[in-house]
Formats: structure tokens, sequence, C-alpha cells
């Protein structure tokens, strides 16, 4: 078995997944290596994951696939759904635990949070930010300069 399956499976368990607090059910990993398949079982219950190598017989959804495309999904280099419908990857049973996928694997790295990109680009005073205190007038939508 590869250390960095193995790491990417325990960091799963330890530290859980991304938005997951709405997602139940179980994926099972079949992993294939030259001369042997890896099964991993994982199982999401409102954001708790739980990994396990003993009883991966029962699965909600499959996903088939070598390890080193795993391991690039899992690097954030590769994102799944994109890689399962040029069908670099198969999947058998639930469609929304595929879709679900990308939360649990890393965030390309060069990814950005969108509002980080919207305020290089469009710089704005703090001022404008701000709610209007209690009791007290919103300002003019636009410039505020009355027309």
């Amino acid at each position: 078995m590869s250390e960095a399956v193995r790491d990417f499976f325990d960091g799963l368990a330890e530290g859980g997944g991304r938005m997951l607090r709405q997602v139940c059910g179980t994926v099972r990993f079949d992993l294939r290596y030259p001369d042997r398949v890896d099964h991993w079982l994982v199982n999401i219950d409102q954001g708790r994951i739980t990994v396990s190598r003993d009883d991966a017989s029962h699965a909600d959804t499959v996903i088939y696939t070598d390890t080193g495309l795993f391991l690039r999904m899992a690097r954030g280099e590769v994102k799944p759904l994109p890689a399962w419908l040029r069908n670099d990857f198969t999947a058998d049973g639930e469609f929304r635990l595929v879709i679900m996928l990308e939360r649990l694997f890393a965030p390309p790295p060069d990814a950005h949070h969108p509002r980080e990109v919207a305020a290089r680009r469009h710089p704005r005073p703090l001022a404008e930010h701000q709610q209007p205190a209690p009791g007290e007038a919103a300002s003019p939508a636009g410039d505020g300069e009355p027309q």
C-alpha cells in the first residue's frame, strides 16, 4: 500500500472533509495497483468521517481508479468531477456521492477564495462594507452623490 494513500485516508479520518455536514453515505475506493486492488471504505455521517479497510463489502458508491489518478486528485491537481466526466475513473452507485467527491479532496494548489480575488481587483474603503448603526439611515445606493 502506498504511504501517500494511507496518509490521505488517515487525514480524512482525523480532520474530516470540507463542507460535509449535510452528507450521509459510504464511498468505497477501489484503487488499482499493478499487482492488486486495495479497497478503502469511507463512511460519512453528517461531517463525521470514518475510514476502514476491513469491511469494504457494501457501499452506496464505488469509485474505481488507479492509484496515480487518485493521488493527483488527493493533491488537488485533478478535479474529481471533470475526471469522472472524461471517464478517467468510473463510479457505480449514487451519483450524489460522486458529485460530493470534490469536498473530500484538496482544492487545486493555486485556488483562491472568490472574495479574496474580488477584493484584490476592486478594493473598496472599509466604510462601504460597514452596516449602519441602529437608528441610523443607510447611505444611498451608488456613489452617494445626489443626482
